[in-house]
C-alpha cells in the first residue's frame, strides 16, 4: 500500500507485460504451416522491433506506426525464411496478428481490480489501433489508451513518460509505469515516475531463459498483475 499511497494513475507496459506477444504469435504462425517454427519466427520478429524504431527516432524515418515498421520486419522475414506462399491479403492479415495477442492469465482479473482504484492506461509503442483492437478482443479494461503514436515518440523518450502526467493533469510521481521490462522502468524513474516490476520469465517462450529479477530500487517487484492488485490494496 506504502508504494502506491500518492499514486493516481498506472501506466502499462502492453507487449509482454499484459499480454504473450511470443505465444501467441507461434501459435499463429505454426497453424498457418508455412514449414517454420512458430516460436523462432516470432522470436526474429520481435527481434527487429528495437532496430525499427531506431531508425525513426534517429530520424532516418519520418513519424512511422508500429504496425507500419511491423509489416516491413514481417517482409524480410518472409524472404529470409523462404516463405513465398501468403498472398497480400494473408500478409496483412499476418500482420495484425499483434492485434490478436492474448493475454497473460492473470491480466485481465488483476487489471479490473486495480481500476477500482486507479486510472489505467495503456504506455505502448503500439499504435492506437492495435491497441484498441487488442483490447476489445482481450477484454482489457483500460480507461484510456495511451500510445507512442499520441506523442510521436517512442519510448524511451522523455516526451513518452512525461506526457502521461500531462494528459491526466498530474506531477510525474503520481503515475507508477508498471512494465516487465526493467529498462522502461529506468527510463520512467529518470522522468520522475514510480516504477512496479512484473515478472514474466516465459515472454520469450518456454525454452528461452529471461532474468526476471528487476532492479532493486524499484517501489514494487510483483510476480504478476493479481500480486500487484494485492500490494496496492485492490
Amino acid at each position: 500500500m506504502e508504494a502506491g499511497q500518492d499514486t493516481e494513475v498506472l501506466a502499462f507496459d502492453v507487449f509482454g507485460t499484459v499480454v504473450d506477444w511470443h505465444g501467441s504469435i507461434a501459435r499463429e504462425v505454426d497453424a498457418l504451416g508455412l514449414g517454420v517454427d512458430g516460436g523462432e519466427f516470432a522470436l526474429a520478429w520481435r527481434a527487429g522491433y528495437k532496430p525499427a524504431m531506431q531508425r525513426v527516432q534517429s530520424g532516418e524515418l519520418g513519424w512511422t506506426r508500429l504496425d507500419d515498421l511491423h509489416r516491413g520486419i514481417l517482409d524480410e522475414l518472409l524472404e529470409r525464411f523462404a516463405i513465398t506462399s501468403l498472398s497480400e491479403a494473408d500478409k496483412r492479415h499476418l500482420n495484425r496478428v499483434w492485434h490478436r495477442l492474448d493475454p497473460w492469465p492473470d491480466a485481465v482479473e488483476g487489471l479490473t481490480r486495480l481500476k477500482r482504484r486507479f486510472t489505467l492506461c495503456t504506455l505502448s509503442n503500439g499504435n492506437l489501433g492495435l491497441l484498441t483492437n487488442m483490447a476489445k478482443r482481450a477484454g482489457l479494461p483500460w480507461d484510456c489508451i495511451l500510445s507512442a503514436e499520441v506523442f510521436r515518440q517512442y519510448k524511451p523518450h522523455p516526451a513518452t513518460y512525461l506526457g502521461v502526467g500531462e494528459v491526466f493533469d498530474v506531477p510525474p510521481a503520481a503515475v507508477m509505469m508498471v512494465a516487465a521490462h526493467q529498462e522502461d522502468l529506468d527510463s520512467a524513474r529518470r522522468q520522475g515516475l514510480r516504477a512496479a516490476y512484473v515478472e514474466r520469465p516465459h515472454e520469450f517462450g518456454v525454452a528461452t531463459s529471461k532474468d526476471a529479477s528487476g532492479a532493486l530500487d524499484n517501489d514494487l517487484h510483483t510476480t504478476s498483475l493479481i500480486d500487484l492488485a494485492e500490494r496496492l490494496g485492490c
